[in-house]
């Protein structure tokens, strides 16, 4: 059955990205289109969440990123933030027993220390109970900003590494988690053709696909047609064509 659907879209199984990242915008858009207050939209984003962790586990995506909470968030309504921490802390029990069930390793990058306590009880859970699982790795993005990445590995290497000379895959050793793969494939929902703060250094040669569906609205087949055009692209990483 993979391999009728992946097929289908004109996929080459041979050649899934091993790492694909995203973006998940537009849940406030979503839910003002249809007169809904904005939280409505982040509850309807949870069932695409849902959808593409399993596609992607089963059509063979070893790592896929998800950014959950940037470090600009914060600047959002009181009440919206609020509600954003305790859908995360609640998804974060509900969906455990399942993502365990199905083999999911749950992993994140981010300043996980300024998240409220209850979160981070839930999160260093959810990571410690699927520490073993040898399927699809799951990095939720919390508290993540690219640019604040950087800083902090800086401030990493001037506090441990003074004497060492720094070149690419040194300062890689200081990201938030320098055993991830960088990301093949970066796709953002929504429309907007930015990255906002998203995987900076890690995203130097992705490949960027852009769709203006609406997260909520984003489901395997997106996920599939963005694969398809992955597949298209020759990457020649600042090469020449071959």
């Amino acid at each position: 059955m993979k391999e009728n659907i992946l097929l289908r879209y004109h996929i080459d199984p041979s050649k899934i990205p091993e790492h694909i990242a995203i973006i998940m915008d537009g849940n406030g858009r979503w839910a003002d289109k249809r007169g809904l207050p904005r939280i409505l939209g982040h509850y309807a984003g949870i069932e695409s969440v849902r959808a593409i962790v399993r596609a992607a586990a089963k059509i063979g995506i070893k790592f896929l990123t998800l950014y959950t909470f940037s470090t600009e968030n914060w600047t959002r309504p009181r009440n919206e933030v609020k509600a954003l921490m305790g859908m995360l802390e609640e998804l974060l029990k509900t969906e455990l027993e399942t993502l365990h069930k199905n083999n999911v390793r749950i992993k994140t990058i981010g300043r996980i220390d300024e998240l409220p306590q209850r979160v981070r009880k839930a999160l260093a859970n959810s990571i410690k109970v699927t520490s073993e699982n040898s399927g699809l790795v799951l990095i939720l993005a919390l508290n993540y900003g690219g640019r604040q990445e950087i800083v902090d590995a800086v401030k990493k290497i001037i506090k441990n590494n003074r004497k060492r000379k720094i070149c690419v895959e040194t300062f890689r050793q200081y990201l938030y988690d320098s055993k991830l793969p960088y990301p093949d494939l970066i796709i953002r929902t929504s429309g907007e053709l930015r990255l906002s703060n998203f995987l900076i250094w890690e995203a130097a040669y992705s490949e960027l696909w852009i769709t203006k569906t609406l997260w909520p609205d984003f489901r395997k087949r997106h996920l599939l047609k963005a694969i398809a055009q992955y597949q298209k692209r020759k990457r020649k990483f600042g090469g020449i064509d071959g």
